[in-house]
């Protein structure tokens, strides 16, 4: 989709790292269900990926402190913006990535 849309290589790869991060936390914290929505709006990628668990990650015992929570470091890096709420069925992560002409 994002050749598609003709997104250029650098922002190209910065999405596709968010939206491993983001899928990852929503598979492994997220219970049963998770959607991924990707739109481009003028010169902003958007992801937002969805699932059925709560708004707080928790961490997880017996996975050792450098095993796990860069991702949310990782997304906060690569876009320029970003945004967890609760909804009614479970959680909401957005992303918005700037992405040039």
């Amino acid at each position: 989709m994002l050749e598609t849309w003709s997104v250029p290589a650098g922002e190209r790869d910065s999405a596709i790292l968010i939206v491993d991060e983001l899928a990852a936390n929503a598979a492994q914290y997220g219970h049963e269900r998770m959607t991924l929505l990707l739109a481009l709006d003028h010169e902003t990628l958007h992801i937002v990926v969805t699932d059925s668990g709560a708004a707080v990650e928790h961490h997880c015992p017996g996975i050792a402190s450098d095993e796990h929570g860069r991702g949310t470091g990782i997304v906060q890096s690569l876009a320029q913006s970003t945004e967890i709420r609760q909804t009614r069925s479970g959680r909401e992560v957005r992303a918005c990535l700037r992405c040039s002409p």
